[in-house]
């Protein structure tokens, strides 16, 4: 460590994408000192996080293992057209989970919670209340930031676990029941059952606005519950967030658009699925090659980053024309019809649709067909796209 500095590495935002690096290199570079400054006074927010086992390169599953929270070995949807149970295994992490993972992994001296960042400039974080921290290198994971330059609709959500009177007969979660009412957009809610009586009901839509009525979320998910045979006891959670979901722009001029360091990671990188918006599997990888980055200084940290996050967005070309095919070409009310048409296909097909991982002809398998949208509306986007 450099003289007259805290730390060799301070991670800017104790959210998953800073968590987890600071996780990986507790593990493969202990001999590093790291801090994490989170403006809350807990790490994670309030969140429950989902991904698929696929999503994970088996050598990676070590880093999330301890902070699973939950964990399935299939999962069903719900469309008009069809119901389908797929043998994928899918786990969840509870926010309060990562939090007590990383207190309990991290050296105390290394967090800092309950201070907003007001500034990150050279190799000073500045915090309210005139604290600074310090280190050879910054990384910047908070968020994700000025997106003027980036087109994008939204997915907005609120959540709630439900403690039931009798038991809720559930399996396996539902990732999507889009058989509700189709109401500002594509809609579907998704169920976690995590106990014989404990279920996390969540309602979410894909719009083009990022308003979210809370409280007609709630009456919907009560709604829902009803029709499921469901009655409600008690609610002891309640979570609600709006995502963008990205398709476009000039991502050049989203990355000039932020100041402080070249390093960053998370949605503040743009490194998320453009179609789900989920983070973590994008998140794990990011945690891995910084963990690996033989000379960690602020030079080498800016450039593995920055050529990331642009070979990302490159990369998601395929995934941006189908959220665009989403927001642009098809009827709000029709959206569904983009996901309902990608559940049809061959399941480890739609397990590497989610890793980021399709290939060249999974991407003609998932073209292949009737469209989901008027082939009017879709044949300029796929050229604008190709």
């Amino acid at each position: 460590m450099a003289a007259g500095k805290d730390f060799d590495l301070a991670i800017a935002g104790g959210g998953l994408a800073g968590g987890l690096i600071a996780l990986a290199l507790r593990k493969l570079r202990p001999e590093l000192s790291v801090a994490l400054v989170e403006a809350e006074d807990h790490f994670g927010g309030n969140h429950v996080w989902s991904f698929f086992e696929s999503d994970i390169a088996p050598e990676n599953l070590w880093l999330v293992e301890p902070l699973i929270s939950y964990q399935w070995d299939s999962y069903d949807v719900r469309f008009p057209k069809y119901d389908r149970t797929l043998h994928t295994g899918y786990r969840s992490i509870l926010s309060e989970n990562f939090d007590r993972v990383l207190r309990k992994k991290l050296l105390k001296k290394s967090l800092t919670t309950g201070s907003k960042i007001d500034n990150i400039d050279g190799n000073h974080i500045s915090l309210a209340g005139g604290k600074t921290v310090t280190a050879n290198t910054i990384l910047d994971a908070r968020g994700g930031g000025n997106l003027a330059a980036l087109q994008y609709g939204w997915q907005k959500f609120a959540g709630q676990v439900l403690h039931l009177s009798k038991p809720h007969r559930l399996d396996r979660p539902i990732i999507k029941d889009a058989t509700v009412e189709q109401i500002d957009g594509y809609r579907f809610v998704y169920s976690l059952p995590f106990s014989a009586t404990e279920i996390f009901v969540e309602d979410t839509y894909y719009s083009n606005g990022g308003d979210l009525d809370v409280a007609a979320s709630h009456q919907r998910i009560a709604d829902y519950a009803e029709t499921q045979g469901w009655e409600i006891a008690d609610i002891s959670r309640n979570e609600a967030g709006c995502l963008p979901v990205l398709y476009g722009g000039d991502f050049d001029a989203f990355w000039a658009a932020h100041d402080g360091v070249e390093a960053r990671a998370g949605a503040r990188a743009a490194l998320v699925h453009p179609v789900t918006s989920y983070s973590l599997p994008m998140a794990v990888r990011t945690a891995m090659m910084v963990a690996a980055l033989p000379d960690l200084t602020q030079d080498s940290l800016d450039i593995m980053l920055r050529e990331y996050a642009a070979k990302h967005w490159q990369d998601c070309k395929f995934y941006h024309m189908l959220c665009a095919m989403m927001f642009e070409a098809g009827k709000p009310e029709k959206r569904y019809k983009t996901l309902e048409h990608t559940y049809g296909k061959d399941e480890k097909l739609i397990a590497r649709f989610y890793a980021g991982t399709t290939t060249r002809l999974d991407q003609a398998a998932l073209l292949s067909g009737r469209p989901p949208v008027p082939i009017t509306k879709a044949l300029p986007i796929m050229m604008k796209y190709r």
